[in-house]
């Protein structure tokens, strides 16, 4: 027990004061993430849509995050993160409180476009903060600490979320809406006069200075080729989020109790080993190694919701998509910072971004047509097909870029 706390405050050891506040923000703001993890439900059961439409909605809400996150990138360059951050959270908040009303097919749809632009753009800015806020020496565990916390959040979301669905789905909206809001009123009043750390310089930008700031992200040939690997990834991944409640729902049977239970113990799964793995082996191995290996844990995951049928199958596969998180998302934003300089790290890390945010429209439409014509096996074998293609596609273009 001794050595299990050592390992503990060693790997939380050495993090700047702000990169915990600006976790425990995301911590609040996350405590609160229930209407997702429960829209495609929602829209089936509360409001009655099909399935194809349930996917144009959550395609809808991908679009919605595809912009905000252009947007927020944009705005992250020129105007700073912190004000960005703010008006993500507080404006993405007050607009839970109008969702609630929206019930017709036009306006939901209109509605999930505005508030998926309003609280994505809290993506690029938040990113930008936590590499601004960590020590130069500890990015990559900052970006994890930033992750537990949004993961811990997580697995409290979903699970208040299946209690608060139980009773009314309107819950879930004003719930968001408010740990939104109090997310963004702690983080103005902390971060409103603080300032970053000055990153470590880099040897190739010790021998030219002004090309690395310089660079266009969009002109990055290798780093475009990592996003759209990114987003085959993401696209894999959030079926989890989308199509997999779905699953639980109509091949299981499962209550909101226990749908919310399952998603909610991959935040949890996230929260406790994360930290952990990063700090034992993120200075071991190369980053391709760490990807790669997480491409095929999630590759697994989805051939064994095929191959086997229980409960327990269930618990197995979240496990394993919550070790192939931990492997894979950490380092990828580590290698999106290294690629960045000072002047871009916005653009870079929108770019980043925004591959997660087509994820979110592709994902969802392609998982529900999948469904609707062939069923929920041809979608887990095409998720196992994808990562693995996307897990080849890594190791080619992760060590051309620690390369070049």
């Amino acid at each position: 027990m001794v050595k299990i706390l050592t390992l503990y405050r060693n790997a939380f050891g050495g993090l700047s004061r702000e990169a915990w506040l600006l976790a425990a923000v995301m911590f609040i703001n996350r405590s609160g993430a229930m209407v997702v993890p429960f829209l495609s439900v929602y829209l089936t059961e509360s409001l009655g849509f099909s399935v194809r439409e349930t996917g144009i909605l959550l395609s809808l809400f991908g679009v919605g995050s595809m912009c905000g996150t252009f947007l927020g990138g944009w705005l992250t360059d020129r105007i700073g993160h912190f004000r960005v951050q703010f008006f993500s959270l507080v404006l993405g908040g007050g607009w839970f409180f109008v969702m609630v009303q929206l019930q017709r097919f036009e306006l939901f749809a209109g509605g999930i476009f505005l508030l998926s632009l309003l609280t994505e753009s809290l993506r690029p800015a938040n990113a930008s903060s936590v590499s601004s806020y960590a020590r130069p020496e500890n990015v990559t565990r900052a970006f994890s600490l930033n992750r537990m916390a949004i993961n811990l959040g997580f697995s409290i979301g979903p699970a208040l979320g299946g209690v608060l669905a139980t009773v009314s789905y309107q819950w879930l909206f004003m719930a968001d809406g408010l740990t939104c809001i109090t997310a963004g009123a702690i983080f103005y009043f902390y971060f409103r006069h603080r300032q970053g750390h000055a990153p470590l310089p880099k040897p190739a930008e010790a021998a030219a200075p002004a090309a690395a700031p310089d660079r266009n992200p969009y002109r990055d040939g290798l780093f475009l080729l990592f996003t759209v690997l990114c987003c085959f990834f993401a696209v894999a991944f959030f079926q989890f989020f989308s199509t997999m409640p779905l699953y639980y729902r109509q091949v299981y049977q499962l209550s909101e109790l226990q749908i919310g239970a399952l998603l909610a113990s991959n935040g949890l799964m996230v929260f406790l080993l994360e930290m952990i793995i990063v700090y034992l082996v993120g200075d071991r191995f190369p980053l391709w190694k760490m990807i790669v290996t997480g491409l095929l844990l999630l590759a697994m995951a989805f051939a064994l919701l095929n191959l086997a049928y229980g409960f327990l199958v269930l618990l197995l596969s979240v496990l394993l998509m919550s070790l192939s998180e931990i492997l894979a998302m950490p380092f990828m934003s580590t290698l999106t910072v290294h690629r960045s300089g000072l002047r871009n790290r916005g653009s870079y890390m929108a770019l980043y971004s925004l591959a997660y945010s087509a994820a979110h429209i592709i994902g969802p439409f392609v998982g529900t047509r999948t469904i609707a014509s062939f069923g929920f096996d041809t979608l887990w074998w095409a998720g196992c097909g994808l990562s693995v293609f996307t897990a080849v596609g890594f190791y080619v273009v992760v060590r051309r870029l620690q390369a070049a």
